[in-house]
């Protein structure tokens, strides 16, 4: 049987002499970079249609190692922003640029053309002021719908276009696009996501950052609306109300305790039953198991649609 790649895989898990490791990295990073430089942009339609490494991922491993664009390839990177300019614009794409990285500046001429040079020296400089009166010029003038958020300590700036959201890691100088199966492992990352979907679609819901650990977020059914749930299992005809308390809402449950770290129930002080989430980005494993799972931009969607039909089912009724 030839070698496969779990051996190489399994090779490196265990303890292997530093120069036989340094050897094995030096053939792989000189395989990788002969892909990149030679084997694929010297057919610019291969190149185009179907990269060598998937979805491109192989700038992805440059960008998030500080690499710079200068050592990128050239002709595969700038395919990669215009489809990614592309879907932005609702234009017919190869392939959904989902979980794509772009230099900031490169970030800001996609989805702010004709301000990127500004945006960009705004952000080098931590002039948010000046960048924010960028933002609501186009949104109170030229028609754009977007909604953004500064997290508190700046090293993030977070954008929801419709159902999109695209962070800026400030710091790194990269933004990520379309955010979907990416893991969130920053908490303060995490509070900014949670304070913008709560600004948009659940005002009254409560946030709070617990800087050691997690996010906690509370929300409530009201008392009034509590008394009309029937305390009996609903026949067909029974609420839609009811009925997601009684049929879906216990499946709804298992679904968050995947994600939090807790979840707790209760009667609170007015009679209201309050529902808190602990929300962390670190696994929460107990006897060497794992008890939730890492937190994926989508998954926190998921978070956000519950708690979304809570509150517009429950809470605005009542309040």
């Amino acid at each position: 049987m030839p070698l496969q790649p779990e051996h190489i895989d399994k090779f490196f898990e265990e303890e292997i002499d530093t120069k036989i490791k340094t050897e094995l990295l030096e053939l792989l990073r000189k395989r990788i970079d002969n892909l990149c430089f030679k084997e694929c942009e010297i057919d610019r339609i291969q190149c185009t249609l179907t990269p060598l490494c998937t979805h491109r991922a192989l700038l992805k491993l440059r960008l998030l190692n500080g690499l710079t664009i200068e050592d990128q390839p050239d002709f595969c990177y700038s395919v990669h922003k215009n489809i990614i300019f592309r879907d932005f614009r609702n234009k017919t794409v190869i392939y959904k640029p989902n979980d794509a990285y772009l230099y900031l500046v490169d970030f800001f001429d996609v989805f702010f053309h004709g301000d990127y040079r500004k945006l960009n020296k705004f952000f080098s400089k931590k002039d948010f002021k000046g960048a924010n009166k960028i933002f609501e010029d186009r949104i109170d003038n030229r028609d754009e719908n977007f909604q953004y958020l500064l997290t508190n300590n700046e090293n993030f700036m977070i954008y929801k276009y419709g159902e999109k959201i695209h962070v800026c890691f400030i710091t790194d100088n990269y933004a990520l696009c379309n955010a979907t199966r990416e893991k969130i492992t920053n908490l303060e990352l995490l509070f900014g996501i949670c304070k913008l979907f709560a600004r948009i679609y659940f005002p009254e819901v409560k946030l709070k950052l617990n800087h050691s650990d997690c996010v906690e977020i509370k929300t409530i059914i009201p008392k009034d609306a509590l008394l009309k749930i029937s305390k009996t299992p609903p026949e067909e005809e029974d609420s839609k109300r009811d009925n997601y308390i009684w049929n879906v809402f216990p499946g709804e449950l298992d679904a968050l305790s995947q994600f939090c770290k807790e979840i707790n129930l209760y009667i609170d002080k007015k009679e209201n039953l309050a529902i808190k989430l602990k929300i962390g980005v670190v696994p929460e494993i107990r006897l060497n198991k794992s008890l939730s799972a890492l937190l994926r931009y989508r998954d926190l969607r998921l978070v956000f649609n519950i708690l979304y039909r809570l509150y517009n089912d429950f809470y605005i009724l009542h309040v």
